[in-house]
């Protein structure tokens, strides 16, 4: 273990005059990232590629300058001195002077012995020391000796920098996350340091930071493997958006916002799924059957008349029937190709089918004219060659009533329009709906996988793109041939000028593929609107809740299966949620993943720990580092005291009231101040809006409902009694059932 030494006035000093020289550098980046950047939008006119390398130029200078205001509190926070060698300071970025380090990243190898080292293996490190600030000026320092001489009465369980640490955890929430990078501790540093590549699963009971690890995770693989993941995106998915409104600004203070921040329920780009909908619904749309159920409702929109079909076509009356269109049917299908992609086969299919009627009219038609204009002599019989039938198929490929049956038959279907008609037809009760409505969240992993089946037929794309394309180049040509101009133009008046030019090195098409790409997007810009987009790491929080359908779609998003997997089991709500990590990624990497668990909470209170251990004695509960000193307390009352009750607890930090799904409207009834926004002071939330999240106190309302709500109900409960960081206060409106607290 460590002991704590005292800091004398004279080390004070120093500590903030180096703070100070810290913060007078990160001043002169700033400036110098202001410099350049004025002077980059100063550069007007010019090629377009000269105005889309500056926009990028001002694109990488603002990004910097967004880091360095974002890391502007806490810059530097801790100190690590060696045995031997010059005192390493750790902040949130590196900041060098010359040669010389003042301020080691928090994620260099450097680094790692600020929150790993012991006693017992201290890297090397004679004392630790944390320092806090407030804007610019130290206000404490909190030593640790690492002396070998106490090793051996040294703790497993010994928290690296008990004081900080005990200071963070005991201050007021503010509805949204904040950093613990002054704070991790060894078991969550083994977790955020772990390689990249394979899938880790990071298993944790509430308040052990699970959170908090997978987003200094990804902000330490941005940090590692830049280039890798920078290019392709790091995308973290959270239950719902009042989850990633919590979470949001942790990154960014860590100086990294190239992620993607998504529910499952915004990964299909253009759809907006924010619809309600019952529980039992959303658990059919989420079980893995609904794969083949998606198949088989794409095969039944491949078909062949149930009854003769007659087109008329000019004055030949047409004739279609299941037998003369089931060769064209199965062709398409042994195609292989995807539903949209292989209409095309089938609509050769059935105009071959046509055609050959209208062949055989014309040929018996002695009066018949002949398209080229060349009519045989009354009484001969006209013998088609393959260019009038080709002017045949032609006719009939653009003929409406042709196009009408091919659309009956074989229709393009977008991923919506199919879902839709599907939901508006099928005989499935808990599916069944009038089209129109909006899309819920439990939709989307429906819609990718329709995507996926479908596919997309991209020939107006196509050729939309090879008409952008030739426009492109028309213009670059004339770019280069204008500069070419000037050049022969300043050469001619003075012949010894050698004036560099565009033209001499960039063909017309390079020009070109610069131009394509003019508004410089960042990679998660792109990947955030693109669904095909393979991100180079994938991050799943709260990923007890995932469906089986959902697993699909993520798995899609990151087919290097480099993945962070973050979840309690103990905790899972969702009637399609997990029940064995096991099963949720064996049919994905089999047993190739790996589990890491996180043991102690830091968030909640032994004493309310020990509650929740009374009221759910089946959980395996984390050990807590804590204790609040107060009690969790029950009451009884009718629901209008709940009002009371919330006053009395305002004030104190943030409060939130939690109440079963059941209960929320009666509940929301009595108490009209209270929104779902997690920034306000107090709130209503359900259990599964509370999930993640955290308060200073929490009422709860009606434990016993919450436990018998659902076939979960006891993992639900296990949610709403581990959200408070201070005092729970649970709130009984009917009869009492002591579980241990206090009256």
């Amino acid at each position: 273990m460590s002991s704590l030494s005292s800091v004398s006035a004279t080390e004070f000093g120093e500590e903030q005059r180096h703070v100070t020289m810290i913060y007078t550098r990160l001043d002169e980046m700033r400036d110098r990232e202001r410099t350049r950047l004025a002077e980059t939008w100063r550069r007007t006119g010019g090629t377009p590629e000269a105005r889309a390398q500056r926009d990028s130029a001002a694109r990488g200078h603002a990004e910097r300058l967004a880091r360095y205001d974002a890391v502007e509190s806490g810059l530097c926070f801790g100190r690590l001195d060696p045995h031997d060698g010059t005192p390493l300071r750790i902040g949130r970025i590196g900041i060098h002077d010359t040669e010389d380090p003042l301020l080691v990243d928090w994620r260099a190898p450097a680094a790692r012995p600020f929150y790993v080292a012991t006693a017992v293996t201290p890297y090397g490190v004679a004392r630790r020391r944390h320092i806090r600030t407030r804007g610019r000026t130290v206000v404490g320092l909190d030593d640790e000796v690492l002396d070998p001489d106490v090793a051996a009465a040294a703790a497993s369980g010994t928290l690296v920098g008990e004081a900080a640490l005990m200071a963070a955890l005991d201050a007021h929430r503010t509805g949204r996350m904040r950093d613990i990078v002054e704070t991790i501790q060894a078991e969550q540093d083994r977790v955020i340091r772990s390689a990249a590549g394979g899938v880790l699963v990071v298993q944790g009971g509430p308040g052990t930071g699970k959170t908090a690890v997978a987003l200094h995770r990804a902000a330490f693989l941005l940090y590692t493997h830049r280039e890798q993941f920078s290019a392709r995106g790091v995308l973290i998915v959270g239950p719902n958006p009042t989850f990633l409104r919590y979470i949001s600004q942790v990154l960014p203070s860590l100086a990294e916002t190239g992620v993607v921040l998504a529910t499952p329920g915004d990964l299909f780009p253009g759809v907006d799924a924010r619809r309600a909908e019952p529980e039992a619904v959303a658990e059919v749309k989420g079980r893995a059957a609904m794969v083949e159920f998606l198949a088989g409702a794409v095969r039944d929109r491949q078909r062949v008349p149930a009854a003769p079909i007659e087109i008329v076509v000019d004055r030949h009356v047409l004739r279609l029937d299941a037998a003369s269109c089931e060769p064209a049917r199965r062709r398409a299908r042994a195609s292989g190709r995807l539903h949209n992609l292989a209409r095309p086969i089938f609509a050769d299919g059935i105009l071959d089918v046509l055609a050959a009627q209208v062949a055989e009219r014309i040929g018996d038609d002695p009066f018949w004219d002949d398209p080229l204009g060349e009519d045989d002599a009354p009484g001969e019989r006209n013998l088609l060659n393959a260019a009038d039938l080709a002017d045949i198929r032609d006719d009939l490929a653009a003929d409406p009533g042709v196009r009408a049956v091919l659309d009956e038959l074989w229709p393009v279907l977008t991923p919506q329009r199919f879902l839709g008609d599907l939901y508006a037809t099928t005989d499935h009760p808990d599916l069944r709906r009038a089209p129109g409505g909006g899309w819920t969240p439990a939709d989307v992993p429906l819609l990718d996988e329709a995507a996926e089946l479908l596919g997309a037929d991209d020939s107006a794309a196509r050729a939309a793109a090879a008409r952008e394309l030739r426009t492109r180049l028309e213009y670059a040509q004339g770019v280069l041939d204008i500069t070419a101009g000037s050049k022969s133009y300043e050469a001619e008046a003075d012949d010894e000028a050698e004036i560099p030019n565009i033209a001499d090195v960039m063909e017309a098409d390079m020009l070109a593929e610069r131009l394509a790409d003019r508004q410089w997007r960042s990679a998660a810009e792109r990947a955030a609107a693109d669904r095909s987009w393979a991100y180079g790491h994938v991050i799943v929080d709260e990923a007890q809740e995932v469906s089986p359908m959902a697993w699909r779609m993520l798995m899609r998003r990151c087919p290097s299966r480099s993945m962070t997997v973050v979840g309690d089991l103990a905790q899972t709500g969702a009637g399609a949620g997990a029940e064995s990590w096991s099963e949720v990624l064996s049919p994905y990497v089999a047993d190739r993943w790996r589990l890491a668990e996180l043991t102690v909470s830091y968030r909640t209170p032994a004493e309310i720990m020990a509650y929740a251990g009374r009221m759910i004695p089946q959980v395996e509960l984390p050990r807590p580092v804590r204790s609040s000193g107060v009690e969790p307390r029950e009451l009884t009352g009718d629901l209008s005291g709940l009002a009371a009750i919330v006053a009395a607890e305002a004030g104190g930090g943030s409060l939130a009231v939690i109440v079963g799904a059941g209960r929320f409207a009666e509940v929301a009834a009595v108490l009209p101040e209270l929104g779902q926004d997690v920034e306000e002071p107090a709130v209503l939330l359900t259990v599964t809006q509370a999930k993640g999240l955290e308060f200073d106190h929490v009422v709860l309302v009606d434990p016993e409902e919450i436990r018998a709500g659902s076939r979960r109900g006891v993992n639900d409960l296990y949610v709403a009694l581990t959200r408070a960081t201070q005092r729970l206060t649970i709130y009984r409106t009917g009869p009492a059932e002591c579980a241990g607290g206090t009256r």
